[in-house]
């Protein structure tokens, strides 16, 4: 006689398969359900009940580590931030037809005018002052 893991899953029974071997209609033939599947549904768990504890205590912990754990406080504001950030450059100036390119270059060369224009332009040092208008305000003689 064979020891019995005690972890293993248990073997189908007879009646859950059809003569050919194959599992019948609503039928699993894996349980326990598949790893992946199982870590999908323990991660939406665990990031649902975290994100009901931060509803009702997230902003007063967070003060709290950043003033007692500094360093707590910093590691986990360095964790959140990505190692490494894939850029991917698609098109640019090679994907451009000329008619964009030409718009381009005038749309360029207008603003270079607008800044150089504004850099000559005179500044004219003075004060406001209030005007108060007195008698009748109709806008005729």
């Amino acid at each position: 006689m064979r020891p019995q893991n005690q972890d293993a899953m248990p073997l189908p029974r007879r009646s859950e398969r059809n003569p050919k071997g194959q599992y019948l209609p609503g039928v699993s033939g894996n349980p326990g359900g598949s790893p992946e599947a199982t870590r999908r549904a323990f991660n939406k768990r665990f990031l649902l009940d975290l994100a009901e504890d931060w509803q009702q205590h997230g902003r007063e912990v967070f003060k709290r580590v950043r003033r007692e754990s500094p360093a707590a406080y910093l590691k986990v504001c360095a964790l959140l931030v990505p190692r490494e950030m894939k850029l991917e450059h698609s098109g640019g100036v090679t994907a451009m037809t000329d008619e964009q390119l030409e718009r381009s270059l005038e749309i360029i060369k207008e603003l270079i005018a607008q800044r150089d224009a504004g850099m000559a332009a005179k500044v004219i040092e003075g004060e406001t002052l209030d005007v108060v208008s007195h008698g009748d305000n109709s806008g005729s003689d």
